[in-house]
């Protein structure tokens, strides 16, 4: 079964760009071509004029579950990406402790999985991630899970660290309101087999507030806007 069909967009160095669509239509599919993890059937996907063959070395993945090992403490699991690099000793040392404080985790170092919140073992594999320093950081749905009050907070804490990085993004969510939140720009998918729909640029300014942006005319109306199109493919996939 064709997950997507024809689909074909460019993303700028240093741009956050988040993609939504009913469930099943490919976002996930996208996002796994971008990262190596499967090959296209047609087509190309190309990272600075390259084809994708296999892994990028300069690719991040966050992925909807917080993939933390439970056996591991949260330092030895920030550590893990640096350990198959064969970053060690004092380097590791140094650059697990800023990932730490980056994280606002002091304290927890020796901490393992299973005494911390959701929203803290979603922020130790944000950050495993972050400390290899990846150019392109894809993330699939990393807050889906969370609830309202713990998802804004980690929305505040990935603008301030993409703000301070600057890796080019990429995100998929199901939640509308986090993409115009966190994006430049919104890829809008229809169902299945995924297609563009609409690229919308979000003119929200930077740095953003989370909580006070919600108020403001220009995020009513991208909402508005993305929501009229984007509720017509959620109308199609009911009728099916």
């Amino acid at each position: 079964m064709p997950a997507v069909s024809g689909v074909s967009f460019e993303i700028g160095d240093e741009e956050f760009v988040a993609i939504v669509g009913p469930s099943g239509c490919g976002k996930s599919t996208i996002l796994n071509m971008i990262g190596g993890l499967v090959a296209p059937t047609a087509g190309a996907i190309e990272i600075d004029g390259r084809p994708v063959s296999g892994v990028p070395a300069n690719v991040g993945y966050v992925f909807q579950k917080d993939t933390v090992f439970p056996w591991r403490s949260v330092r030895r699991n920030i550590a893990l990406g640096l350990e198959y690099r064969g970053i060690r000793g004092e380097a590791q040392a140094r650059r697990v402790a800023a990932a730490v404080s980056m994280a606002g985790l002091e304290g927890f170092e020796d901490a393992f999985p299973a005494t911390l919140s959701g929203g803290m073992r979603q922020r130790v594999a944000l950050v495993r991630t972050l400390v290899v320093e990846p150019e392109i950081l894809l993330m699939d749905e990393p807050f889906g899970a969370l609830d309202l009050h713990t998802k804004l907070d980690l929305h505040a804490e990935l603008l301030r660290l993409w703000g301070e990085r600057r890796q080019t993004v990429v995100f998929i969510t199901h939640d509308l309101s986090e993409a115009i939140t966190l994006a430049d720009r919104i890829v809008v998918m229809t169902r299945r087999p995924g297609r563009i729909k609409m690229v919308y640029d979000v003119k929200l300014p930077r740095p953003r507030d989370v909580i006070r942006l919600r108020e403001t005319d220009e995020y009513l109306r991208a909402y508005g806007e993305i929501w009229h199109v984007l509720g017509e493919e959620f109308a199609r996939e009911k009728a099916r």
